[in-house]
């Protein structure tokens, strides 16, 4: 097992300067291959895994630049912006109290949750669209999640944290199997989202920018051993994946080509089928985890 650990750690956890070109490279890559519209099987599905190494790469390679991380996080609490801000109560506790920020973050997210639950809707009812539709009613339990979570985020007992969070692997294993159902839709039926005019460009950005600060989110989390804190930040990483699923699905129907089927149909699957293993793992791993916690904290109270 630490063998394995080793290996992947050299191959997805690269020195900052790979990091970056690697990022650079694979992202090129696959905005070369759609730009000029490439139609060489072999060429797209390269860049398709050219990307999502580069993407996994600049994910991990971001709690990886600890000294460069170390003095932006110095020259911003040294600007006098930030100070005033630190000044005040409502500053200060957000700088030094990790729950607090979890809970702004938590009903930040909402909020963004609401805006893509009413873009996805709205596009479903104008464009016809029952993907964009499943998509919302997807988003709005995870938003149902995020403000269960919400409201224990400050409760300081880890009993109730523990049943919160093993809730959450309960609500993500049957959430999934409406997911694993949409996915099986779109490579049946050959199709998937469509995301109208510049949309699809600015879906990009928030998709990757999603799936990096989540994944960056959660490794910074395990330090504090907080079951919310580690169930926000696993919400966070699902609604990230499903994002990227479907620009993915949105990208090939934009740029791939009306006869590219057999295409459509290989990565929708690979992706999917990744996505719902993904998330299938988390909620058991939240689950059993919880489990365990559970009756240690149990047999703790009897003996004492």
């Amino acid at each position: 097992m630490k063998k394995l650990s080793a290996i992947l750690k050299k191959i997805f956890c690269l020195p900052p300067l790979w990091t970056v070109l690697v990022s650079v490279f694979g992202f090129a890559f696959v905005i070369i291959v759609f730009a000029f519209d490439v139609q060489n099987p072999v060429l797209r599905y390269a860049s398709y895994l050219a990307s999502a190494y580069a993407l996994t790469v600049s994910a991990t390679g971001i709690t990886y630049i600890g000294p460069a991380a170390g003095r932006v996080k110095k020259y911003a609490a040294d600007h006098p912006i930030v100070k005033r801000l630190a000044g005040t109560r409502l500053g200060s506790r957000f700088m030094t109290d990790i729950r607090f920020r979890a809970g702004v973050s938590l009903y930040q997210g909402m909020i963004i949750n609401a805006a893509y639950i009413v873009i996805k809707l709205v596009s479903g009812i104008v464009y016809r669209s029952v993907w964009f539709v499943s998509l919302a009613v997807y988003y709005a339990l995870l938003a149902v999640m995020r403000l269960l979570i919400a409201r224990r985020v400050n409760a300081r007992d880890m009993a109730a944290e523990l049943k919160r969070y093993r809730l959450c692997g309960f609500m993500l294993l049957l959430m999934n199997q409406a997911l694993a159902g949409i996915v099986i839709f779109m490579v049946k039926n050959e199709r998937g989202f469509d995301y109208p005019g510049v949309l699809i460009y600015a879906m990009a950005a928030y998709s990757f920018y999603a799936v990096i600060t989540a994944t960056v989110s959660i490794v910074r989390t395990r330090r504090h051993k907080s079951p919310i804190l580690s169930a926000s930040k696993a919400i966070n990483l699902v609604a990230a994946m499903v994002s990227m699923l479907s620009l993915e699905t949105a990208m090939i129907s934009r740029f791939g080509g009306g006869d590219d089927g057999a295409f459509r149909v290989a990565m929708t699957s690979a992706t999917g089928g990744a996505v719902c293993t993904a998330v299938i793992g988390m909620a058991i791993y939240m689950i059993v985890r919880s489990g365990r916690e559970l009756k240690k904290t149990k047999f703790n109270k009897t003996q004492t």
